[in-house]
Parts: C-alpha cells; structure tokens; sequence
C-alpha cells in the first residue's frame, strides 16, 4: 500500500507537493521556511501556476478551518501574505481572487481570532499598490462585514476592543484600495458611506465609556497601542482627506444622521468635535460645502426642539472659525439669511408659543429660556461667520442686514412687540458683525443705503434699540479700536494720559463729514432729548463724539462738534420737560466733550475757560459734572446759572485768535430738520431758507417783473420750519405709491405715463436748442439793418471754414 502512496505522490503536480512541504507535521513548528522559499522561487519562475497555487491553498484552508485545525489555518494565511507580497505580475489578478475568497472565509468564522487574523491579513493586501487593474473584483462584502465588527458586543471586553479595533483598520484599508481607483465601486455611494461613517462615529463615541472602564485602562498599559478611538479618528481623518469635491456631501450627510438619531445635538460636545475632525481634515477649498450642509440641516430642523436647533448653530459656528480661508463660498448672503431666517422664527415661536401657526394639542411645549439661548447662539454665529469675511463682503452683509429689520408697521402680524424682538435681534446681529470692523475708507463703510435706516433707528421710543444702535456706529467709527478711552466718562485734567494719536484725516473722511457731518450731529442732539435715556446712553454719546473728534475731525468738524456741545447744554436749561436726571447728565455730558476737545485743540485760552468753568462747577454744582451724576446715585439741582455755564461768545473769541471761524463759532448750533442743503458753510436754517430764496429769485425768469425782493419774516421761517417736518414721510410715502403703482398699474397707463415724462423733456430740449441759437455772422459786423433780424440759423447748420473743422 505505501508503494502505491508514494507512487501517486510523485505523480501530484509540483506545484501541489510544494505547497503541502510549507505545513510541518505539528502547525506548533510553524510555517517551514525553506520550502516557503522554494515554494516563492517557484510561484515567481511560473507565474502562470499561481493562480492554481492560491486554489489549492484556499481548499486546504477551507478544509482547516472546517475541521477546526486552525493552527494550518494561519500557516496557509502566512503563505499567502508571503506569496502575495512577493508576486506582482500581470496574473496576479486570479490569486487574488482566491485570497479574498479565504479572507472571506475567515472572517465569516464566530471565532474572534480568525476574524482578526483574515483582517489583519486584508489590511497587508490594502497597502499592495497594484499593477494590474481589476473589473470585477467587489468589495461590498467587506464594508458590511467590517462595519459589523466595529459594532461587536462581545462579552469580553479586551476581545471586544480586539474585533472594534480590526474592524476599523479593515474599513481603512477598504478605503485605500478603493478610494483611488476608478474601475472599482465608488466607495464614495450613500450605500457604503451609510455603513462605513455610523461605524467609525459609534467607535469616536465610545471615548468616555472607555476612558471610564478600568479594564480598558489596565490593558491600555501593558499594551503601548494607540486606543479604538485614536485609531477611529484617525482612519476617519484619512477617509475625509481622500474626498474630492462630488463626495463631500456623501461623507457628512451620514454624519448628521448619526447626530439626529442618537440624539447628540444637545449635548453639543460630540457634534463640535465630530465637525471640528472634518474641517480640520477636508480640504480648505471644500469647507464652505459642509457649512451648506449644516445650514440646509438646521433649516430641515426648523421645527425641532430649542436645544436641537442651538446645537446645530453651536456646530456652525465652530465650523466658521475653522474655515481660515476668508470666504465662505459663492452665497455668502444665503447663509446669514438663512441664520437671519432662524432667528425670526424663533421669535415666532417664542410668541406664539407653538411651533405650529395653529397651536393643538401634539403641539410641543415651547420653552422660552431654550429659545433665548437659541437667539444668542445664532447672534454669535452671525459674528464668527463675519469675522471670517474680507471687509467688502462684510460691508454686503451689514446692508443686507439693516435691509431686514422691520420699520414700524411693515409686519402687522407680528405686532408691536414682534417687531421690536425682530428689531433688537438683528441690530445684535448687526454690532456683531461690525465688531473688529475696520475699514480704510470711512465712505464705503457708511455708505448712504446703509446709514440713513441706521440712523432713523436713534429716533425710536425704545431705549434699547437706541443704544444697539450707537454702539454699531461706535463700532464702525473706531477703526484703530480707542473706543475703551473713552469710558468711562470723566473729566481728565491732562489728556495725555490717554495717548490718543490724531492723525490727518484722509480725503474720504473728509469727503464723509462734509456729506454726513449734519445728519450725524442732528441725530446725536435728538438722541440726546429722548426721556428714556439712561447712564449708558450718555456714555455711548460720549463714546461716539469722542471718535469723531479723534478719527474725522479737520478744522470745520472742531467747530461744529464745539457747536453742538453747546447746544446740548443749552438744550438742558432750556428743555424743562425732560427729567433731572437726564438734563444734569446732558450738562455732565457737554463738559466732559468740552474738556477733551479743548485740550486737542491746544489753544491755551479756551483750555483756561473749560477749566475755569469746571473748578466752578466741583464747588457750587458737582451734580453737573459726570463723577457725580454719571453713577447710580445723584443729586437734584436748584438753578444753573453764571460762572458754572460755558459761554459760547467767549469761547468764539478765542478760538478765532488760532484762525478758526469765529463768524460759525458764535453761530448757535440749530439741527437741521430736512436734508436737502449739505452746503459745508451754512450756519444756521435761517440761512438755509433765505439762501433757498435768493437762488431762486437770481434763477427766476420773471426777475425783471419783480418790483421788490421777497421778505423774509419770522413768520416765513416758522413755516418753512413746520412745513418742513414731514418731508421725509412724504418722500418716503412718495415712493412707496410710486413702487405700487409700477407693480400694479396696467402696462398702457406706465407707458402712457413715461411718453408724458419723455415729451416733457423733448419740450425743454428744445427750448434749450431754441436759445443756442445765433444770427449767422457778417462780413461787414453789421447786425442787420434794423429793419429786422435776419434769419436764425442753427449752430449746427453753420459752415465753418475747412481749416477750422478737425
């Protein structure tokens, strides 16, 4: 019998005896390494025969490992990894066919060990770059199989650290062997991500439990290997590393998922860091991607708790501060309206107390504490993303903005206290986008569309939105940030100690005062007569004069700030109905301007009366000066007069020794009530009327008629004041029937209506051809013989000699 064995023996394939010489009687002995290498030789020499050589070793394992003899079952692992490193030929293709075929097997087996050893061996043939391109090879078992081993629950928890572990290097090296190559299976589908992402985030999740199991901590020591998680975070990190544009949305989407399903955006913790791992780890380029992502989720949660909704914007908001590169994509404006968007329907739901515009009993309970929290975390976001913007963009975002919030009565709906909260939420968001700002060109930074509805807010009732509003222009205004040198509000007896560096204004702060300058002081003296005002309001006032005086003031803009300092103190003797409190800060607020700005012009005269004037005042009336009534407590006054005033005659007289205008310095400041005349050398309405007037009459054709010029009386100049009053309403009303008449009006009245403005202006052309016209000239330099005029010719028809035409 053992003749006929060995008989047969010699006549099995050679192929088949070398790879049975490799497994040594007893599998302890281990792999035989000198037929190993004859084995080697012989596989490279006939590449044709190893894809036999891989079948026969799959049979023997698939054998092996059926019969429970898994001592063989990792020598044939062995020789494989051997063989497959080894060989790279074109062939290479059909053994490996086989080798995934027994990694299959492998990992299909309940033992944990040879579910990692078959891992273990995937992995090594992940890292082989390979030749030879496949068409058919798949890999959808893996992913499954692998992202089944991430979630493993088995009892032992080493074993089951073990298999979460070799699922995830598996998940990895399905990555690389994938993620490059075109001709396989995207790896990058929903089909696979929906896999492959949950297993890693599941694993990135179980830090805590970890770091709290002291098991996990005993084995960390005895073993120096990086732990699940780092091991999870950092197969997660290369996945996102390796993603183009097309398959960003694919990586995160089952990222937001994980959140939603688990819960995990209230806690916020995990959400921040899961996103701080992609932003850290796509490239810059794609970043604005994944806040586009996060901002069309937040809108599909619009619906959901507070807290859920405060996480994602939380989550937003760590993303803009991560995103360095200074824009945010295309949409810029798309994304602050839709956290703008967030924010008012927050507001919404805080009034209503429903999420639902008809309440019912499924409704959820609206919680209004969450949602305020939600308000400030959208306001903040609003910052970080501005923060991240170039100045022009930042400039489009400030105006869009202020063209959000709401005037008084454009949302009945909302009521008068739903505008309001809509109103203070976006002028939040709006000083959080101006924070930092600083711009070169005072122009472009308070451009006109931005600056009238700014300022129209300073006029309102509520005290709070007037504050949000002076501390916006604050913002923009102080440019080299000064602005904390001037607070608190104090009598300084030598500036200097504040270090304040007055540059030369540039052309555009010029060209802004002389276009903008009126309106700004008007708003600054009226913000001053509101009765709601309190300490805070005075020191913003103080605040932003100061600025002025430091960042935009040239020689017309001393005098007239110095104007309107007086003013403001003559406006507290003389406006009885304001409160005690408000007319001693306004006295408080005129001394303290008045010692800053004396002491910038350095004229020593001026710097002596200021001074004289407050020394009087710390004696007789301290409750005029804001150490005293700038505070919490203060004293009502009897009667201001005399020596504790500042007197403006005076004051006119010496400035005009340092070549200032003393004719517009003792000119008392009077507030424009219209727009109309920005003459930089007006000095009072007074002048503005009468000046309107003596145009007029100069440009009047009926001059010659006019037997005597008009009057003008007191009478005139009240009216022109109270007629003057609600210009503004009615242009603004103007404009509005105007837009309504162009959306409504049928198409024959519009073009009737243009063709009317056309042929009035066709008739004026005419008269203006009508006066160019000249008698042709003659030779003699007669005009004609008196009889009459000869016939006008037009300019145009003349014949001018060719030398004279070019």
């Amino acid at each position: 019998v053992s003749g006929v064995c060995g008989c047969c023996g010699a006549l099995r394939p050679r192929y088949k005896r070398l790879v049975d010489n490799i497994f040594p009687e007893d599998p302890e002995d281990g792999l035989v390494k000198a037929n190993m290498e004859k084995l080697t030789f012989y596989a490279l020499s006939a590449p044709e025969k190893l894809d036999r050589i891989g079948a026969y070793l799959s049979e023997r394992l698939s054998r092996d490992v059926a019969r429970h003899r898994y001592g063989y079952v990792c020598i044939a692992m062995e020789a494989l990894d051997q063989l497959l490193m080894a060989c790279h030929c074109q062939s290479i293709n059909l053994f490996v066919e086989s080798f995934l075929t027994m990694v299959r097997k492998l990992l299909e087996a309940d033992k944990p060990n040879l579910q990692i050893l078959g891992t273990n061996s995937f992995v090594k043939f992940a890292n082989i770059e390979e030749d030879t391109a496949s068409y058919h090879r798949s890999y959808d078992f893996f992913v499954s199989r692998f992202s089944e081993m991430c979630h493993s629950s088995y009892e032992d928890p080493d074993i089951r650290t073990k298999i979460r572990m070799a699922g995830i290097r598996g998940l990895q090296g399905v990555v690389r062997k994938t993620v490059n190559d075109e001709l396989q299976a995207n790896i990058w589908d929903p089909q696979h991500m929906d896999k492959i992402v949950p297993s890693l985030l599941f694993n990135l999740q179980q830090e805590e439990g970890i770091e709290r199991s002291e098991t996990h901590l005993h084995a960390q020591t005895e073993k120096e290997k990086e732990s699940p998680v780092e091991l999870t975070e950092r197969c997660f990190r290369e996945l996102l590393g390796r993603a183009a544009y097309d398959n960003i949305k694919n990586a995160v989407k089952p990222v937001l998922m994980h959140l939603d399903n688990h819960s995990l955006w209230e806690s916020k913790t995990f959400a921040v860091r899961c996103f701080k791992i992609i932003m850290y780890s796509i490239q810059s380029q794609h970043s604005h991607l994944v806040i586009q992502q996060l901002l069309g989720h937040l809108d599909a949660n619009s619906k959901n708790s507070a807290r859920v909704r405060a996480g994602i914007v939380e989550v937003i908001s760590e993303a803009a501060v991560i995103e360095a590169s200074g824009s945010i994509g295309p949409t810029v404006l798309e994304v602050f309206n839709t956290l703008l968007k967030q924010l008012r329907l927050s507001v919404d739901y805080e009034l209503t107390g429903s999420y639902d515009s008809f309440a019912n009993m499924g409704s959820k309970v609206i919680k209004v504490h969450e949602e305020r929290q939600l308000q400030e975390a959208v306001i903040k976001t609003i910052g970080s993303f501005a923060n991240t913007l170039p100045t022009y963009q930042r400039s489009e975002v400030m105006l869009f903005i202020i063209g959000k919030i709401p005037v008084p009565g454009m949302y009945p709906a909302l009521g008068v206290e739903g505008s309001r909260m809509i109103q203070i939420m976006l002028l939040k968001s709006l000083l959080q986008v101006t924070a930092g700002f600083q711009s070169t060109n005072i122009l472009t930074a308070l451009p006109t569309s931005f600056l009238d509805p700014l300022l129209s807010f300073t006029l309102m009732e509520d005290a709070e939105i007037r504050l949000l509003v002076l501390d916006i222009l604050i913002s923009i205004i102080d440019r080299h940030d000064k602005r904390h040198k001037f607070s608190p509000v104090r009598i300084i007896s030598d500036i200097s100690v504040l270090k304040l560096k007055v540059d030369k204004c540039s052309r555009q702060d010029n060209l802004f005062m002389k276009k903008h300058s009126q309106r700004l002081y008007r708003h600054i003296y009226l913000a001053c007569k509101e009765e709601s005002s309190i300490q805070r309001h005075f020191e913003s006032l103080y605040t932003l004069l100061g600025l002025i005086c430091v960042e935009l003031a040239n020689e017309d803009v001393v005098v007239d700030l110095i104007r309107l300092a007086l003013a403001l103190q003559d406006l507290a003797l003389t406006e009885e109905a304001l409160p005690v409190y408000n007319r001693c800060a306004i006295h408080a607020l005129s001394a303290a301007y008045l010692n800053l700005i004396s002491q910038l012009t350095t004229v020593p005269t001026f710097c002596q009366h200021v001074h004289e004037v407050i020394e009087s005042r710390k004696k007789l009336v301290p409750f005029l000066l804001p150490e005293d009534v700038l505070v919490e407590s203060s004293k009502i006054p009897e009667k201001v007069e005399g020596e504790v005033l500042f007197v403006q005659a005076k004051i006119a007289e010496m400035l005009g020794g340092s070549g200032y205008n003393t004719e517009r310095l003792a000119t008392p400041y009077i507030p424009q009530i219209t727009d109309e005349d920005r003459l930089s050398k007006r000095k009072s309405i007074g002048d503005t009327v009468s000046l309107q007037l003596e145009m007029e009459s100069r440009n009047s054709p009926e001059k010659e008629q006019r037997s005597t010029a008009e009057q003008i009386t007191f009478e005139t100049l009240k009216q022109a004041i109270v007629d003057s009053v609600n210009v503004e309403e009615l242009e603004r009303e103007h404009r509005r029937q105007v837009v309504e008449r162009f959306q409504t009006a049928p198409f024959e009245e519009i073009a009737a209506h243009c063709g009317a403005r056309a042929s009035l202006l066709q008739s004026k052309l005419n008269q203006i051809f009508e006066i160019t016209i000249r008698p042709p000239p003659s030779p003699s330099g007669s005009v004609g013989n008196g009889h009459g005029r000869s016939r006008s010719v037009p300019v145009y028809e003349m014949k001018f000699p060719d030398l004279c035409v070019y």
